[in-house]
């Protein structure tokens, strides 16, 4: 008995050696297109960006359109319609029936009207491929959709529409080409779906380790020797940049050409050899952790421009702290400075600090007035100071009373009284600086209770170079008012 599957193995072959690593998704895909195997009438195609959906696709119908029967005549033709390319539905349609009437080369492929509508799509198409099934009676015709889920101006029953049209067409297979379809998605049953998975780390350095990817010897070093460190290479930076970031293969493979030159750089000068990837990799560790590298333009910058941009960013970065000060209201001010020096200090350190009980006078420094002050032990074997720690959480009452104690000797104002109430203003103020993320809410209830709750717990969002020029700016020395 003879097999009813005739697939041309030796084209079938061309394409493997074409696309490595996809040999099932070819020989499932060219069984269910060629007309002599088990063609399908509609099938769906898809799987992550870059995994090889259309050009896998497209070469493989070249090379079966290429095959000939017995007269000598193709047994299947094609056409791939890139939805990309359709800025609205009517030119989808209007699109494929030129591009079916080309490949056709029908008489009166010229005078094409215009297809407003899926109904003249379905039409056109009808009289086409009638034609074409009259002279070629076991040919068939292979419509492919590429990127249809992404077609603009798209009806809704776009897709089920296209699905029907084998239907009406006995000679035609409708290929969609898509990201994630839908189970629903062409409310057609039985229809088969292929997917290309995403390239694992041993595919993509099989891929890579093929031309135009593989490099070119290098001085030093036999080709063997070459080829053994660039698959150990592509398999580091693809777990270190691709597996987190740019899950592609045009994503890795220009990572790779952007880095191969500078960690080959200490074999082409003669200190490392092409065995020592281990001492390779901890020589080049700074350029897999910058991801500035792969930027074009930084990569192609001098040092001296290098040297610049970095001093534009830190004269930018001082700049933006004394617009911070310049703009923020003196209310609010004084509570970032206040939220700075209770996430910093201790709360057992405020009534000695902010208190005039003692002396009629705040005792600042923690609580260093006269000479003879005491230095206990703890103090004395303090490594780190207190402002270079992170800061901790206080309660919301605690700042607001901190701010009550000090404004009046901060803002230097006297016709105030000498009770300062917390009024509307205050609310306002601390409601900008959560706004601008300069106060964080921590705990549990996050942002579903009351900002002005004050068993709530803060923490201050800035660090001691904005908060130092914050205080200077109203003439207040911050670092008086922390306990070292």
């Amino acid at each position: 008995m003879t097999n009813i599957f005739e697939l041309p193995d030796d084209l079938i072959a061309t394409v493997i050696e074409s696309f490595p690593c996809r040999d099932s998704q070819i020989r499932a895909l060219a069984t269910l297109l060629h007309p002599r195997a088990a063609p399908c009438r509609n099938l769906i195609i898809h799987g992550t960006e870059s995994t090889g959906k259309s050009a896998v696709t497209a070469r493989l119908l070249e090379e079966l359109s290429s095959a000939k029967d017995g007269d000598d005549e193709p047994i299947l033709s094609y056409a791939i319609v890139k939805s990309l390319e359709c800025v609205t539905a009517r030119h989808l349609y209007e699109r494929t029936v030129g591009s079916v009437a080309d490949v056709l080369r029908w008489e009166d492929g010229g005078a094409v009207g215009r297809c407003e509508t899926l109904a003249s799509l379905t039409v056109e198409l009808s009289k086409m491929l009638a034609y074409d099934q009259h002279n070629e009676k076991e040919s068939r015709f292979v419509l492919v959709f590429d990127g249809i889920d992404r077609q603009r101006d798209a009806p809704p029953t776009l897709l089920p529409a296209l699905a029907r049209l084998s239907e009406i067409i006995p000679s035609l297979t409708t290929i969609f080409i898509l990201t994630t379809p839908s189970p629903s998605i062409l409310r057609v049953s039985s229809t088969p779906q292929l997917y290309f998975p995403p390239y694992t780390n041993s595919e993509y350095v099989t891929i890579l380790s093929r031309p135009p990817y593989a490099p070119q010897p290098l001085p030093n070093t036999t080709p063997q020797e070459t080829a053994d460190l660039w698959a150990r290479f592509t398999a580091a930076v693809h777990d270190t940049l691709a597996k987190p970031a740019s899950r592609s293969l045009p994503g890795l493979a220009r990572a790779c050409a952007a880095l191969w030159p500078r960690f080959t750089a200490p074999i082409a000068a003669g200190t490392h050899r092409a065995r020592e990837f281990t001492k390779l990799l901890v020589a080049a560790r700074a350029y897999f952790q910058d991801e500035s590298v792969l930027e074009p333009g930084i990569t192609l910058a001098s040092k001296a421009s290098t040297a610049t941009a970095t001093a534009k960013t830190t004269d930018k970065e001082a700049r933006s702290s004394k617009e911070l000060a310049a703009l923020l209201p003196p209310t609010a001010r004084l509570l970032l400075v206040a939220a700075y020096l209770a996430s910093h200090n201790a709360p057992r350190h405020d009534q000695t600090i902010f208190s005039t009980w003692y002396s009629g006078r705040r005792r600042r420094g923690g609580g260093a007035v006269g000479a003879n002050h005491h230095i206990t032990k703890k103090y004395k074997h303090r490594k780190i100071a207190r402002k270079l720690l992170g800061p901790s959480a206080f309660v919301l009452e605690r700042m607001v009373a901190i701010y009550a104690a000090t404004r009046r000797e901060w803002v230097h104002d006297e016709a105030a009284d000498e009770r300062v109430s917390v009024d509307a203003d205050v609310g306002m103020a601390i409601a900008t600086l959560a706004s601008l993320r300069l106060l964080i809410r921590v705990g549990g209830a996050g942002g579903t209770a009351d900002a002005m709750d004050r068993g709530g717990k803060w923490r201050v969002g800035v660090g001691w170079e904005v908060v130092r020029g914050v205080g200077r700016s109203m003439g207040v020395e911050v670092e008086e008012w922390l306990v070292e």
